[in-house]
């Protein structure tokens, strides 16, 4: 439990080069967030059906645990904005994620590019479920499986 604990404690160097961060609010609609532009940049979409999304994803070393792997997080993360991008109704705020269950198969490197597909599994009222398959392009080896469940507000009627 001590090794945990001094894992997790701030250095003064850390904590210093924290706290001279700054990070301006973003205004919708106008360039990218932090967010954005940290963990969502380099995705490029290459096909969006009704029900289907696919993407390529280049892994950024910015995006990497310590061995050079894509992170368990960013892995995360990609299921979470590619199946909630495939279930986002124009004009409507965005669904909540709900559940995620994850498989992680195998590990993807810096550099490699990634397919990212995304099905939608089906809908019923404001709930929707995905699946988001990462896949190494080059070798077609499953890198992850995400299942991805979202919730959000239905379309007025009125």
């Amino acid at each position: 439990m001590e090794r945990a604990r001094e894992a997790l404690e701030l250095t003064q160097l850390d904590s210093d080069s924290v706290s001279r961060l700054t990070v301006p609010p973003h205004r919708d609609g106008i360039g990218l967030s932090f967010y954005e532009g940290f963990a969502l940049r380099g995705i490029r979409l290459d096909r969006v059906e009704p029900g289907f999304i696919s993407c390529t994803f280049k892994v950024p070393p910015r995006l990497t645990d310590a061995k050079g792997n894509l992170s368990s997080g960013a892995i995360a993360n990609l299921v979470d904005e590619v199946g909630g991008a495939l279930v986002h109704v124009h004009g409507l705020p965005m669904k909540v994620s709900v559940d995620m269950s994850i498989s992680y198969l195998a590990t993807a490197k810096v550099n490699n590019e990634l397919e990212i597909t995304s099905r939608a599994l089906g809908q019923k009222g404001g709930y929707a479920g995905t699946i988001v398959l990462l896949k190494n392009k080059a070798t077609g080896e499953l890198i992850a499986e995400g299942r991805h469940s979202l919730y959000g507000r239905l379309p007025s009627k009125i």
